[in-house]
């Protein structure tokens, strides 16, 4: 028979384990085997749980201006062209929040099923009718310079389109020059071969010339770009204003990573504007997107500044409208 003491020791364990219990259920993790609880005390994970470590979170991939990753069918590039001090170039000069206002003006009757995403043509690389210290009878724009034009553009929503007039240069090396500026996300190329005057010519004196297998080479590079840099789509425009300017076509390729624009550069009356509109469209790859330009200057020496409901009337419909 157990004594008296016996039983008190044994009832003052019970109430130590008791009072262990209480403590355990109170403030401390429950076993493994404890039984779950509805209480949200309870919800704590136990102390032999390995800890939840959240998942890393995957930055988006980098977006156009106005979001996406593909230019065309989701938008219609419509844009000022221009450089600094030079009014002549086209109306991207001087105050460019300015310049940026006025193109919002001319450009807002293009909306329509689909936004528009504004465009700065910066011409980047300028052909000079003299010599160059490389040779080359072309200079090029320094990065403080394009950054400036880059942080207009981004203040406007729009793409950053790097015009290149390579004077006796090739295209593709002036374009890899820019490479650094090439690698972000809103920026892009124009090619304008009427100033690829080859190894002897002067620009000013005769029409440049390029082919589609130079053509072609661009859009290659800018695709790997596209490519190793996760990049939304690039934009190649080749200006062109004359059928003998951009010639054996059939060496220009698809690329899937590069929208590749043409630019039917034609200067005068509307009936002449049409004119070589139908002339160039004849030959327009099919994969290439239409696209027209306009000058504020020139076109109106004989006759009004054909209305965005006349370019909007073209056939096939220019996705890419530039003002100069």
């Amino acid at each position: 028979m157990r004594s008296a003491a016996d039983r008190a020791g044994r009832g003052v364990a019970a109430l130590l384990c008791l009072l262990l219990a209480l403590g355990c259920s109170a403030g401390s993790t429950p076993s493994r085997s404890a039984p779950e609880s509805t209480s949200a005390a309870s919800s704590a994970p136990t102390t032999s749980a390995t800890p939840t470590t959240a998942a890393p979170t995957t930055p988006p991939p980098p977006q156009l201006p106005g979001g996406g990753r593909t230019v065309f069918p989701a938008y219609r590039l419509v844009g000022f062209s221009g450089g600094p001090g030079s009014p002549a170039l086209g109306r991207l000069t001087g105050d460019l929040d300015a310049a940026a206002a006025e193109m919002r003006q001319q450009i807002a009757p293009y909306a329509g099923a689909r936004p528009v995403l504004p465009v700065f043509e910066l011409i980047t690389t300028i052909a000079h009718p003299f010599p160059t210290p490389e040779g080359d009878y072309s200079g090029r724009s320094d990065d403080a310079l394009i950054q400036d034009y880059l942080d207009a553009a981004r203040r406007a929503g729009a793409l950053l389109l790097l015009n290149i007039q390579p004077g006796r240069a090739d295209f593709l090396p002036e374009v890899q020059a820019y490479e650094n500026w090439l690698r972000l996300p809103d920026v892009g190329v124009a090619l304008d071969p009427e100033w690829a005057v080859g190894p002897s010519g002067v620009p000013g004196e005769v029409y440049g010339q390029t082919t589609g297998a130079e053509l072609n080479g661009v859009a290659d590079y800018l695709g790997r770009l596209v490519q190793e840099n996760n990049l939304p789509q690039k934009v190649m425009v080749y200006h062109q204003v004359a059928s003998s300017v951009v010639v054996d076509l059939g060496g220009l390729l698809p690329h899937p990573n590069v929208a590749i624009v043409q630019s039917v550069d034609g200067i005068g009356s509307q009936g002449a504007k049409e004119a070589t509109w139908r002339e160039l469209m004849r030959d327009r790859p099919s994969f290439v997107v239409p696209g027209f330009k306009l000058f504020y200057e020139e076109d109106v020496e004989e006759g009004p500044l054909m209305t965005p409901q006349q370019v909007l009337a073209l056939t096939p419909l220019p996705e890419y409208v530039l003002y100069e």
